[in-house]
């Protein structure tokens, strides 16, 4: 929706999170006269019933749509933060999603365009807010935007070039426990793009290639005859498929950034916290903290990429439904052999195990860490990997890292710990 638009309507934020907050003062900048609704449940538990009062409602990605579905008159536009930059904003959109791996492969792509001297702005998902750059956007901008699923769904636009990661079964308690409408929603970040963008996709990944096959752009799959150099080997082993350094390299191509300089940006990344992050030796045992591994095959991935050495995997967390009989086959092929489980899903990924090895369940971290420490070969490797969403026992992710760390160090600094 362009902004002209929007100045004669009634508008209604819906959800105030920080997305919702970042809407509003934009707004407020650009409309200083104009009164702005906001609708949220923690500030009234009816607040659904205010939709019907307004001609826009600007719904925060964390809404799902079925919610306001019943509330929601023929007459009213739904836009979102997303939909109204597309429309407004007169720089390059770099779009990039996937199950995983969207924020480190965003800010690898920012850092390569960077290092070529392009005027790059990483936004989107990774939590930088979005609409205050229409304030200054120009043609020659790029902008690097990280996109949810919750962001591109009803999204009528899609970017100049969008990177397609990977697709697997989550966030489907938002999507009604449907995996097809949590598909849809991915791949409106190629459905309106025209001959003359470009899509990059991961070649490996089926439901990519179904949903790539459809598209109108120029195709760029990666994954399979890709040239290889050192410091992109370098780079998968530490990242694994977390952080594909081939969209990046890709990208810096069609910028026409010299290959001397995306090895560079490549080898100097650092990457990002919970995402396969090496905490650090104590006592003799090596610990990663991968807490964004919330889905089964994030854990498989990060098992593989640290290889035989991986004794101890603390995992399990809040269900959503996701069956963890692939994580459970390839847990009892691998070198696990210690399993520190958080309910609820703990139990449900111990079932999944056929001769399951040495397992106990903890309480807290302090607990998962301390079973860690007694029962983890010294020389070897103890991941916190859970396959599973952090909110029955953890703010989020973060907190569940952070968490992990601490607990990593304090009981790793202790003498009889």
């Amino acid at each position: 929706m362009l902004l002209d638009e929007l100045k004669k309507k009634k508008i209604l934020i819906l959800g105030f999170g920080r997305e919702g907050r970042d809407t509003l003062l934009f707004l407020k900048k650009k409309f200083p006269k104009k009164t702005i609704g906001i609708a949220d449940q923690k500030f009234d538990k009816d607040y659904l019933k205010t939709l019907k009062n307004y001609d826009i409602i600007i719904k925060s990605p964390g809404v799902p749509p079925y919610v306001i579905a019943p509330f929601i008159t023929k007459n009213q536009k739904i836009t979102s933060q997303t939909e109204i930059f597309f429309e407004n904003c007169p720089g390059t959109i770099i779009g990039i999603t996937g199950t995983k791996g969207k924020s480190t492969t965003a800010s690898l792509v920012h850092a390569v365009l960077k290092q070529g001297g392009i005027k790059t702005h990483l936004i989107g998902n990774i939590e930088v807010p979005v609409l205050q750059f229409l304030h200054t956007a120009t043609p020659e901008d790029v902008f690097v935007y990280e996109l949810s699923s919750f962001q591109l769904t009803n999204l009528s636009l899609s970017p100049h070039i969008a990177v397609f990661l990977n697709l697997y079964p989550e966030h489907l308690d938002y999507y009604g426990g449907n995996f097809r409408s949590y598909a849809n929603a991915k791949a409106n970040i190629t459905k309106h793009q025209s001959e003359e963008d470009f899509l990059i996709y991961n070649s490996k990944d089926p439901d990519v290639c179904k949903i790539a096959k459809s598209s109108k752009a120029q195709k760029l799959p990666f994954g399979k005859n890709l040239r290889s150099s050192p410091s992109q080997k370098e780079a998968e082993l530490l990242y694994s498929w977390i952080a594909s350094t081939e969209p990046a390299i890709l990208i810096g191509k069609l910028f026409g950034i010299p290959e001397k300089k995306i090895q560079q940006a490549i080898r100097n990344f650092k990457p990002l916290p919970h995402r396969l992050e090496k905490v650090g030796e104590f006592k003799g045992v090596t610990f990663y903290n991968d807490s964004l591994a919330t889905i089964p095959e994030a854990t498989i991935a990060a098992i593989e990429a640290l290889g035989p050495k991986v004794y101890t995997l603390i995992a399990g967390g809040y269900d959503r439904g996701i069956s963890f009989e692939k994580l459970g086959k390839d847990i009892g092929k691998s070198s696990v052999r210690v399993l520190v489980l958080f309910p609820t899903t703990g139990k449900k990924i111990l079932a999944s195990i056929k001769n399951p090895p040495k397992h106990f369940f903890a309480k807290n971290m302090q607990e998962a860490v301390w079973f860690a420490y007694l029962h983890t070969a010294k020389g070897k490797i103890c991941i916190l990997s859970p396959a599973a969403s952090s909110f029955n026992m953890f703010k989020d992710y973060k907190d569940r890292g952070e968490q992990f760390i601490k607990w990593v160090k304090k009981l790793g600094n202790e003498k009889n710990a």
